[in-house]
């Protein structure tokens, strides 16, 4: 009697498709060769990127560096098919987070975790990481791509980035500087950023009903449009001004909103008094705190409620810096000034 023959079986039937993954690097590498500069020794698919740093006259320098994700802003990109700005979230809010320390980004690389792999949409979200890289003149200079069918839901997928950037030891910018006097300088947000989803998602589309594609008076824009707007990328502002002025501190207003943030730089024996009110709160936020009828307390906790950087320098710069960020375009609010305290944020 014959027994009977084990069956076949593959790594695609398993549910991993090799050559989409093939077809998903070569659409990748178009878009990260865009980026590189003379800098670049390596290119997309070796096993490691090979980055030869102009040391640009620094006298001690330092590498200074900082990984992150999107959050739940990537449940927005599922649910309206839109991938193409995520990914210039991610490189934003890694180029601002060691911009406040001084830093410019050297180079950039990402890893994207997904159920079954779409070279289209892989190329979609590559395609906002180069933006994001263009623009602050950093080099995308690899990445994984992860297939893992059992892991992620059908149309989801995970994305995360690191960044590297170099600062004069000399130059770095941590906060030890701040006094009594200084003020706070705001610049403004265009929305969510990369934070408070979880709970805009719930205020929008759980007790509200609304629907993506929904237009909203308020808002002057769809649901996803106001919801997908880019994370803002401050580099292009912060720059120019690190040789002008003597900034003692910044602060990049993400998840924990502007008490979370600030208070990470404030010295001992220092605190921080914001004035509410001194800078337009976006409408997103008062619709959305509307809806949910939520705590301002919380929402200042959970949202940056329309001031996505701060920086904080002398009082006697206050007329000089406005100045200089008008001439940028940038509109800028001073929100508060640092005085003796605990170390807390204090919000009046």
């Amino acid at each position: 009697m014959a027994s009977n023959p084990k069956p076949k079986t593959s790594y695609t039937e398993s549910g991993v498709d090799i050559k989409a993954g093939e077809s998903a690097v070569e659409k990748i590498k178009s878009l990260a060769s865009r980026t590189f500069n003379k800098n670049v020794l390596s290119e997309i698919g070796s096993f490691g990127g090979f980055f030869k740093p102009d040391l640009g006259g620094l006298k001690n320098p330092v590498l200074i560096s900082s990984a992150d994700g999107v959050g739940t802003k990537l449940k927005v990109a599922f649910m309206t098919g839109r991938h193409d700005t995520v990914g210039e979230d991610l490189v934003n809010h890694c180029v601002n987070d060691i911009l406040v320390h001084g830093a410019k980004p050297l180079f950039f690389l990402d890893y994207i975790a997904t159920g079954k792999v779409s070279p289209a949409i892989i190329a979609e979200i590559v395609s906002g990481m180069s933006r994001g890289c263009l623009n602050s003149g950093t080099a995308l200079l690899g990445g994984e791509t992860a297939e893992m069918p059992d892991f992620y839901q059908s149309g989801e997928y995970d994305l995360a980035g690191f960044i590297v950037g170099m600062v004069d030891q000399e130059e770095i910018i941590n906060g030890s500087t701040i006094v009594a006097g200084d003020i706070c300088i705001g610049l403004a947000s265009n929305g969510l950023h990369t934070n408070g989803y979880t709970l805009a998602r719930k205020v929008l589309f759980d007790i509200a009903g609304h629907k993506p594609d929904d237009f909203v008076l308020q808002l002057q824009s769809t649901v996803s449009d106001a919801l997908l707007k880019v994370h803002r990328c401050y580099a292009p502002l912060i720059h120019p001004l690190l040789s002008k002025f003597d900034i003692h501190g910044m602060a990049h207003i993400t998840g924990g909103g502007i008490p979370g943030n600030l208070s990470r730089i404030i010295p001992d024996g220092l605190s921080a008094k914001i004035q509410k009110g001194s800078w337009p709160i976006l409408p997103l936020f008062n619709y959305i705190i509307e809806l949910g009828e939520l705590e301002l307390e919380d929402s200042y906790s959970a949202f940056n409620m329309g001031i996505g950087y701060i920086i904080v320098l002398p009082a006697s710069q206050k007329e000089s810096v406005m100045k200089a960020l008008a001439d940028m375009g940038e509109t800028a609010y001073v929100i508060g000034e640092i005085q003796p305290g605990d170390g807390r944020v204090e919000l009046v």
